[in-house]
Parts: C-alpha cells; structure tokens; sequence
C-alpha cells in the first residue's frame, strides 16, 4: 500500500516502509554522530594547544563597547575577538574563522549559482 506524505512525496506503508524510515533515521543517527565526535576531536586539539594566560587591559569604555559590538556582529566572544585582533595587529598570518553571517552568505552565492 502506497500512502502520500505531506509534502505529496509517495511512500510504502506497512512493514517495509517503516524498515525503510528506520534505516534512513539510522543512517542520520549515525552521521551526525560521527561529524560531532569530529568536532569534540577538533575542539579538544584546539583546546589542548591553547595557552591558557589572563590577559589584563585597561581600556574606556567606548573601546569596551566597540569590542562588545563588534564581537556580537561576527557571533563571537569578545576574547576571540581580541586574540583576532591581537594576531592581525602582530602579523600572525593567521586565517579568522567565518561569522556565521559570511558562512550563510556564501551558502546562498552557492545555491544562486548552482540553480
């Protein structure tokens, strides 16, 4: 027996088809598994070659509020922020990870050139 689901997209009912659903939810199940055990392998590197130093700064409040700002703009911590600018202002030459914003936008370049 064939049964329509909400998006008019044709589906087996019955035993079959619930195998089917069952092993398409596992195969998900599984893939997201193994992309965020590689997401906690990539934070526990990153957080393992992290020097730990407290930084203290004396700045006004206009500086404060410029950072704050700018960190909630790109979606970041005001720390990563400053150790971004840290690493620019001393010639790091090291490549800042994409705001989320600058991800989406690209993800929607990619889907207007692709159609």
């Amino acid at each position: 027996m064939r049964m329509v689901d909400h998006n008019g997209t044709s589906r087996r009912s019955g035993r079959r088809g619930d195998a089917d659903l069952a092993a398409q939810v596992r195969a998900v199940r599984e893939e997201y598994a193994e992309e965020e055990a590689e997401a906690a392998e990539v934070e526990a590197a990153e957080n393992a070659a992290a020097l730990e130093v407290a930084l203290s700064l004396r700045i006004d409040r206009d500086l404060d509020g410029a950072l704050r700002r700018r960190a909630a703009q790109e979606q970041i911590s005001p720390s990563a922020l400053v150790r971004r600018l840290l690493r620019a202002g001393l010639g790091g030459g090291t490549v800042p990870v994409l705001t989320e914003y600058q991800v989406e936008e690209i993800a929607r370049r990619v889907m207007r050139e692709s159609a």
